[in-house]
């Protein structure tokens, strides 16, 4: 989502030296006697269901045996007592142990923000339900942050409304905003951060009025019948407005807020986390933390290919970790959200915005194909990987086509690019994606936050019913994963879990019964498929000899409990590479 180049504005004027370091992966013994001579440094994990995700079926082992941060043996609990008798014992009193989760898609960067401006997220992760309480909030939060206000010169900040779960069903307007403050500026992101409302303040900065035209990729939205700005900001224009927001922030401020969104991952279980669009500032921000020793979990950033060239053709990609951190690929963004309004569908929406025709599907960030094509030409011709955010079925249409036509110019037998989102793809898209090894990355929590508003607003039933085609992928034999797209939605693992097993909207109503899929496998787009799209597979995404002993303690079995009680499942503890890195 947008919140990709939000992360832009958190770290557009952070900049660091960093020294780039080298280094080699541990060497492994498969014997056991190697096991006995390592094992006082050992953790046997035992007592509890450890399931090890391997294959299509769930198999579970007694105990595991980890040792130097690698998983050295998985079997009975009698063997593993005899290999490691001085190991330190954790025993899970019955608990359920899967493999460290991997966080497919997300904008770690923008959850540090999202965690530190006011919560506007309607429930169950906030409190606001109509505009009234929205102005509530800023004014609330105004008062019990003087001082990150006073970093931003003054600047209100919120993030997380909901126009659809709003009682009012519209985003507010710089009059409304103007209620907070009218000499502030007021700044508020919407969910699905494609978004922003802001005050009169903001517009007068941003020299928004009504002789503006709207800018390329962006819109500003207009009181009906005027040409006069209403303070709703569209793709584009919010990044500007962000820029604004945040740039009198202090590098040391940005990095704290960095550090409360790792700990937000690891509290959720994930031990591999993403920033799904960085700028050369983000991936700095993110390097220089690992260079400190402060990363205690494996982060992946992917560079915007549209802005970051420069930046990638200097550093490239890595496969190895250099203290919990690596730049995997590139990304690309082809359009905005459905829940906006603002992702290109084939289809009309079925209620456009306001001021826009029935015929209204959208619109693309890229017009153009030759533009993204050459971008791929050069992701191809440099061997980065490719996340392409679409969400809509013209913008994945154009993925498909310039992916073709680059895996004709150039080699592609090692590349795994990925489809983020992948929202309203059809059953032909998922067809043609196969025969061009694309893998889709899901975002079935869709189903529970805007399922209903799918369905009535921008979808119409038929096609509401078929998004994030999970269902429909397995039984095309695809790998494909899941994730959530934070900020856009808090990092709950279990909530991803839950949605795609149930596919349940706000109301109870069941949206696309076809496209479920078992706990298993959804566990599998969270763990092993998820190491597999990252190239990841030989040392994650399992509970195997030989891995990473990264692994999650559950409160309850997600394969045997009710699928009803998923999203109710704790994260009791998370461990990165044998050692612990958070406890509940």
């Amino acid at each position: 989502m947008l919140f990709n180049k939000v992360s832009f504005a958190l770290t557009a004027l952070l900049s660091s030296t960093v020294v780039m370091m080298s280094g080699c992966a541990t060497s492994l013994s498969s014997t056991a006697s190697n096991t006995q001579q390592q094992a006082q440094n050992a953790l046997l994990v035992y007592g509890g269901h450890i399931l090890t995700m391997q294959g299509m079926q769930p198999s579970y082992v007694d105990a595991m045996i980890i040792q130097d941060g690698k998983i050295r043996y998985t079997g009975p609990l009698s063997e593993a007592e005899k290999l490691a008798p001085q190991a330190k014992r954790l025993n899970l009193n019955n608990k359920t142990v899967i493999p460290g989760i991997i966080d497919a898609h997300s904008h770690l960067n923008s959850v540090g923000m999202q965690q530190t401006v006011a919560n506007l997220y309607p429930p169950p992760d906030g409190k606001v339900v109509s505009i009234a309480t929205l102005i509530q909030e800023m004014k609330a939060w105004a008062k019990q942050k003087p001082t990150f206000v006073q970093a931003t010169s003054g600047w209100i900040i919120g993030n997380g409304y909901d126009d659809a779960q709003l009682q009012e069903k519209a985003h507010p307007t710089a009059t409304d905003l103007d209620q907070i403050s009218t000499t502030q500026p007021v700044l508020i992101l919407h969910q699905s951060g494609h978004l922003a409302s802001v005050n009169h303040k903001v517009l007068e900065l941003l020299g928004i009025n009504e002789k503006s035209s709207n800018p390329s990729g962006g819109v500003i939205r207009r009181v009906v019948g005027t040409n006069i700005p209403n303070g709703v900001l569209e793709e584009s224009v919010v990044i500007e407005a962000m820029l604004q927001a945040f740039k009198t922030v202090p590098p040391e401020m940005m990095q704290q807020m960095a550090l409360t969104a790792v700990q937000t991952y690891m509290k959720n279980g994930y031990t591999t986390v993403q920033e799904g669009r960085a700028d050369r500032g983000t991936s700095e921000l993110w390097r220089s933390l690992a260079n400190q020793n402060k990363l205690a979990i494996d982060v992946v950033s992917y560079p915007d290919i549209s802005s970051e060239q420069a930046y990638m053709l200097e550093k490239g990609v890595s496969k190895n970790y250099v203290n919990h951190f690596r730049i995997g690929g590139v990304k690309i963004s082809l359009d905005g959200s459905p829940q906006g309004k603002t992702a290109w569908l084939t289809e009309p929406y079925v209620v456009p915005p306001e001021g826009k025709d029935k015929n209204y599907r959208g619109y693309p960030a890229f017009p153009e194909q030759k533009t993204v094509q050459h971008m791929i030409d050069l992701a191809f011709r440099q061997h980065w990987p490719i996340l392409a955010h679409a969400n809509g079925d013209a913008a994945i249409d154009q993925y498909l086509n310039v992916i073709a036509n680059a895996q004709k110019k150039y080699d592609a037998s090692q590349r795994r690019d990925v489809i983020i989102h992948a929202q309203t793809m059809r059953e032909d898209q998922l067809d043609r994606a196969k025969q061009l090894h694309l893998i889709p990355s899901f975002f079935s929590l869709h189903t529970y936050y805007w399922g209903d508003w799918h369905v009535a607003q921008t979808l119409g039933e038929k096609r509401a019913e078929h998004i994030s085609p999970t269902g429909s992928a397995l039984r095309k034999g695809m790998i494909f994963t899941e994730h959530h797209d934070a900020p856009v939605i808090p990092p709950k693992s279990m909530m991803v879990l839950d949605a795609t097993v149930n596919r349940t909207t706000r109301t109870g109503k069941v949206l696309g019964e076809a496209q479920k899929v078992s706990p298993y496998i959804a566990l599998k787009t969270m763990t092993d498929w998820a190491a597999y799209q990252y190239f990841e597979e030989d040392i994650k995404g399992t509970l195997s000899t030989g891995k990473y002993g990264d692994f999650v303690i559950l409160s309850d079995n997600p394969i045997t409990i009710d699928p009803s009680k998923i999203k109710d499942i704790k994260v009791l503890a998370t461990y990165k590479q044998g050692q612990l890195v958070y406890q509940r």
